[in-house]
């Protein structure tokens, strides 16, 4: 079956569809007085209605087009996520501009090379944490209308004002669409290898993907306007984009911000939202704030008490801000089985969703009611999914698997090939349909004993130790592989004598389920902690591995030489 026969899907006549700006157009109509956007300032949140978005989304259009912007020209927007963001991707829709989002972290290499590839012709320029770093990489000719200034971040004086632009032009008239066809947005990937691709999605993928989900799904219960959503990873990632931004245009709900990390809490306190995405290391970290208060043993034991366990479980889950979410969600990456078990002992079902870019964000989706450990779930409706018997490669198809790679037909051709999308994850289907991810093709190394090592199932056996925020098995140079890690906080706090003993635990508990060319010879402690800003980690937090491999190469042989099973840089 070709990407074009569509219609051959279950459920998804294309007639049915409606793009995510009709549906806004709807509750616009239908409730427009009701509250859409939640800004936190401080103590205080600003709040904007269904109506009042509209008509700041048509006087921005109003002023995109006195600039000479016409149907089809590219824009980039590069902010945290804020109200603006969202008002800044309806007026591109309505005025049938093409939306190219950027992560906001990008250094100004990153932001001259995407800027560049994407052909924008604009830019909004947000709410940032150091746009001063940022700007050199904005070439000449790219116009700039900065958001208003969000306390707390980096001040941004070029480019035109917001504020000024939109108050003294009036909206467009009417409720312009876009055809299902027409491109919607190009969203360039993270990418760990490599120069980051821009994936071209068009209306229909969106609404391919909502109307599957209200036709087949069980994440979204359409049967009810109470939808509140809580906005905080980057909107330009496709799983917020779809999963909160368009979702909450499909449902009528409103979206709550983040104001910035030292008020996170406050603010998913204040949200209480029904539907809660995360990604592994925003979960890691929840479970490390509540052992730093009650070590497992103790929680344990406290969980084991009827009355007393019921109890404590409410309070934590209050405690997170989570008391009234009916959907948890993790995704971005695998998140390790046991980080899954240890919420679900409190009472909170975490359902993982595995998808990417190139396919709006839909493949499988782990059942609320039968969560199976070692997987990632089932595919969702309408999503086909095999193994290459080869490469173990899972490939997929569905109607919302991209039109392409923007400009760049030669990798369109070598993923999407007679339909079928090439994820690069390598996999396994259970006998019952469930999708057990077993790394990365890409990750795959050979040892210097000639093995083939496939590094994520080992390093998800140490994702059980609190002590490690971060880990990575490299060792392409060596007899046997290496894992680099890099502390939690809870481990930093430790005696470093129980965090040794610990970890080499762990490690026997790793290496027992192991072949022994595939045995971790030493758990490597670095000294410098990964991040976007050294290059090790994306802009999504996945571990570069080619990063680390430069950075820590030459010191392999000799940590592998040294005989010592935990080893401090």
């Amino acid at each position: 079956m070709a990407l074009q026969d569509k219609q051959e899907f279950t459920g998804l006549n294309e007639a049915d569809l409606k793009s995510i700006l009709t549906y806004f157009y709807e509750w616009e109509q239908k409730k427009g007085d009701a509250v859409y956007l939640r800004q936190p300032e401080g103590s205080v949140w600003k709040t904007y209605s269904w109506r009042e978005v509209g008509q700041m989304a048509r006087r921005l259009v109003r002023v995109l087009q006195g600039m000479g912007l016409e149907s089809g020209d590219k824009v980039a927007i590069v902010s945290k996520n804020c109200y603006h963001w969202i008002v800044a991707d309806l007026a591109l829709m309505m005025g049938g501009f093409v939306s190219v989002p950027f992560y906001p972290n990008l250094t100004a290499k990153e932001l001259n090379q995407v800027l560049v590839a994407s052909e924008a012709k604009l830019m909004f320029v947000g709410k940032l944490d150091d746009w001063p770093s940022m700007r050199s990489g904005v070439m000449e000719g790219v116009e700039l209308i900065r958001f208003p200034h969000y306390p707390g971040n980096s001040l941004v004086e070029e480019g035109q004002d917001w504020d000024q632009l939109l108050a003294n032009v009036t909206p467009i008239e009417g409720n312009p669409l876009p055809e299902l066809h027409d491109l919607w947005t190009v969203i360039f990937t993270s990418g760990t290898t490599g120069v980051p691709k821009g994936v071209m999605l068009n209306y229909y993928h969106a609404a391919a993907l909502i109307h599957n989900e209200k036709v087949n799904g069980n994440l979204i219960d359409f049967s009810t306007e109470d939808h509140r959503f809580f906005s905080f990873l980057p909107l330009n990632h496709i799983a917020e984009r779809i999963i909160i931004e368009c979702a909450s245009m499909a449902t009528g709900g409103t979206v709550s911000f983040s104001e910035s990390i030292n008020t996170f809490a406050q603010n998913l306190q204040s949200t209480q939202p029904t539907l809660f995405l995360a990604v592994p290391r925003i979960w890691s970290k929840f479970q490390l704030a509540i052992l730093e208060r009650l070590p497992e043993k103790r929680l344990n034991l406290l969980l084991s008490i009827p009355v007393l366990g019921a109890f404590l479980k409410k309070k934590i889950i209050q405690g997170l801000g989570l008391s009234k979410a009916r959907v948890l969600l993790t995704g971005a990456a695998p998140t390790p089985d046991s980080l899954k078990a240890f919420f679900n002992k409190l009472g909170l079902a975490v359902q993982e969703v595995y998808a990417m870019t190139e396919n709006t964000g839909g493949c499988t989706l782990m059942p609320r009611t039968d969560i199976r450990p070692g997987t990632v779930g089932k595919p969702m409706a309408n999503v086909e999914i095999r193994i290459d018997p080869q490469t173990q490669e899972v490939i997929m198809r569905a109607p919302w698997v991209m039109a392409g790679y923007y400009n760049d037909p030669e990798r369109t051709a070598q993923v999407i090939q007679d339909g079928w999308l090439h994820t690069g994850d390598q996999g396994e289907i259970t006998p019952d349909g469930y999708l057990k991810l077993i790394g990365r093709v890409s990750d795959t190394f050979k040892s210097a004993k000639g093995k083939f090592i496939v590094p994520a199932p080992i390093e998800w056996g140490f994702a059980k130790n609190s002590y490690i925020e971060q880990l990575c098995v490299v060792g392409f140079s060596i007899p046997q592989p290496l894992a680099l890690a890099v502390l939690s906080e809870i481990g930093q706090k430790t005696p470093l004598e129980m965090v040794q003993a610990s970890l080499i635990q762990t490690l026997e508990e790793v290496n027992a389920g192991l072949a022994h060319y595939e045995r971790v010879k030493a758990v490597v402690i670095t000294r410098e902690p990964w991040a976007v800003e050294n290059g090790v980690l994306t802009p999504t937090l996945k571990i570069r591995r080619e990063a680390l491999n430069r950075k820590y190469a030459e010191q392999y042989e000799h940590w592998f030489e040294k005989g010592e099973r935990v080893i401090w840089e």
